[in-house]
């Protein structure tokens, strides 16, 4: 088994900042070129029914009511990039990570320059580790995310935030140690208060909220799939916003849930659901009697356990690095074929997130997909993957799996992005845009 999200974040910070200072994680795929097309098409998702063992009924179509409210007709397409970058192809959304250490005081500081610190190192001269003050510093905190989310909305773009602040404030080790800090409730009541000052950026604007990747994959894992058994300060911590809820993983989660509905009204909010939670890791499988199906509504079942009835969405990704890097560096296969004949390959996947939407009756997300392309020379920051190019030529597949958008990200600062893939990604979203997308389902 692939160990479950191989330090996902471990690279990330420095990538995180290098971006704010710019501007602003045995197939056989690997060998077959992309396949040509442009991607973009009427073709319908085929729909899907809901599963008889006990979970929510699915509708024939999944993605299309988030689309329509969001003012959509067509997948959604997305990245993390840089400002140049989105503003020189028609990206439907951004995307952005929230992720640093918290501020050492109880309450989130109202200036950077005035008694504001992280770990010891004060925030007035712009290089302490709290995202709130990576930012012009003589100005209020949060403009990282508020003025995110304001350029993003003046491009008609929907910012979509990544809440990723457990891991790095824990500071514990990712997976088992770092749930041990979910019981501190010091720490807890700066979480809470660093997750509100988050909302409060985001305000009444539209917006996707993506909350805690890999945290509910890690508390499953760990938990034997019982988020009770994990004990959070929850309520203790957060009487303000979440009195009487459970001091427990699933109250963590409800919490976090309902604090968006209170702070940011207007958005949308998922969890994430992680595809090495029941400690099989279906993206590897090379079995073709796996019941991938059945090992998803595991995964299903538990986000339902921690509220997901109540979230709008839920996030699925492919991988956190190139195909090209975890074979090169890591001497990892993590390849899709692309002929859909030898496992692992892209039809597996989608399967697995069509069946986690029907179970929860609700649509999904492709996110933080690998951004290389087969052209690349397989070096740093330019590595081979076939994500990009099957995702825009196989858009109907897409759809098929409920989804209701892809969008394409670095997961560490060695990693293909948008702005070294010789342009790939950007022609192909103008090609999408021009053939004039995917619908979601049948009309």
């Amino acid at each position: 088994m692939r160990e479950p999200s191989p330090t996902r974040m471990k690279w990330f910070l420095p990538l995180t900042l290098s971006l704010f200072i710019l501007g602003g994680c045995p197939g056989s795929g690997g060998e077959n070129p992309p396949p040509e097309g442009d991607g973009g098409t009427n073709t319908p998702d085929g729909g899907g029914t809901g599963n008889p063992d006990g979970g929510p009924t699915g509708t024939t179509c999944l993605s299309e009511p988030l689309l329509t409210s969001l003012g959509k007709n067509r997948l959604l397409v997305g990245a993390q990039m840089e400002e140049s970058t989105a503003a020189g192809a028609p990206f439907d959304m951004r995307y952005l990570y929230v992720a640093s250490g918290l501020v050492d005081s109880a309450n989130v500081c109202t200036s950077c320059t005035t008694g504001c610190s992280t770990k010891g190192t004060s925030c007035s001269g712009g290089g302490c580790m709290w995202w709130g003050c990576w930012q012009d510093v003589s100005q209020p905190p949060g403009d990282y995310v508020r003025g995110f989310v304001s350029r993003s909305g003046d491009r008609q773009q929907i910012p979509f935030i990544t809440y990723y602040q457990q891991l790095l404030s824990s500071g514990k080790n990712e997976g088992e140690q770092q749930l041990q800090s979910l019981n501190d409730v010091a720490l807890m009541r700066r979480y809470f208060g660093d997750w509100r000052f988050t909302l409060q950026q985001v305000g009444n604007a539209r917006a996707l909220l993506h909350i805690e990747p890999d945290l509910w994959g890690y508390i499953q894992f760990f938990s034997q799939g019982n988020p009770r058994t994990v004990p959070a300060q929850v309520a203790s911590a957060n009487p303000t916003d979440c009195a009487g809820m459970a001091n427990d993983a699933s109250g963590l989660s409800r919490c976090m849930i309902a604090m968006a509905r209170k702070y940011a009204p207007n958005a949308k909010v998922g969890l994430h659901a992680s595809p090495w939670a029941t400690r099989i890791d279906v993206y590897t499988n090379t079995n073709s009697s796996f019941d991938v199906n059945g090992e998803a509504r595991k995964v299903a079942d538990f986000l339902l356990a921690l509220g997901a009835a109540d979230t709008d969405f839920v996030v699925v990704e492919a991988s956190d690095r190139d195909a090209g890097y975890y074979e090169q560096r890591q001497g990892e296969n993590t390849w899709w074929d692309t002929r859909n004949t030898t496992l692992p390959h892209f039809h597996q996947a989608f399967g697995w997130a069509r069946a986690i939407s029907e179970r929860l009756n609700k649509p999904n997300f492709w996110w933080q997909l690998p951004v290389g392309n087969m052209s690349l020379p397989n070096s740093n920051t330019k590595w081979r993957d076939n994500r990009v190019d099957y995702f825009f030529t196989h858009t109907a597949e897409v759809a098929a799996s409920h989804a209701a958008g892809f969008s394409f990200g670095a997961g560490n600062d060695e990693q293909t992005t948008p702005e070294t893939d010789n342009g790939n990604l950007a022609n192909r979203v103008r090609a999408y845009r021009s053939a004039g997308g995917q619908v979601p389902c049948v009309q």
